[in-house]
């Protein structure tokens, strides 16, 4: 049903926890399935991400999706990181089953959102 990507990244999650200090926060969560995902970056110069971790209470597709969305951002500019999809999340894990593409909704609406609060801080 899964991936060797998405059991590897769900049994052995990258860049889990809190910045006590972040730029920028995304919540996002799915009623249907009770899936949560708290996104935090830390923006540097250049705007560029420098640091991301995740919280998330969910599935193991939606750990997976939180674990890989900060592999793919960490280091991309603000403006680079809000170009990645839901379909891109899926595809850096080999794919996912259809019943579980909405976890990787979440990752990819968890970036957008962290940017936007981000944003609305440094306005």
């Amino acid at each position: 049903m899964y991936s060797e990507k998405v059991m590897d990244h769900f049994q052995n999650p990258r860049n889990v926890g809190e910045i006590k200090d972040a730029d920028g926060i995304g919540e996002v969560g799915n009623v249907r399935c009770g899936d949560i995902m708290k996104l935090y970056i830390k923006v540097g110069k250049d705007e560029t991400i420098e640091d991301i971790k995740f919280q998330t209470f969910g599935c193991g597709a939606a750990i997976a999706t939180s674990s890989i969305i900060t592999e793919l951002v960490k280091g991309k500019t603000l403006s680079e990181a809000v170009t990645i999809s839901n379909k891109d999340v899926a595809e850096a894990l080999d794919g996912l089953p259809p019943v579980k593409m909405h976890c990787s909704n979440l990752a990819a609406d968890a970036l957008r959102a962290a940017v936007e609060d981000y944003n609305k801080k440094k306005a």
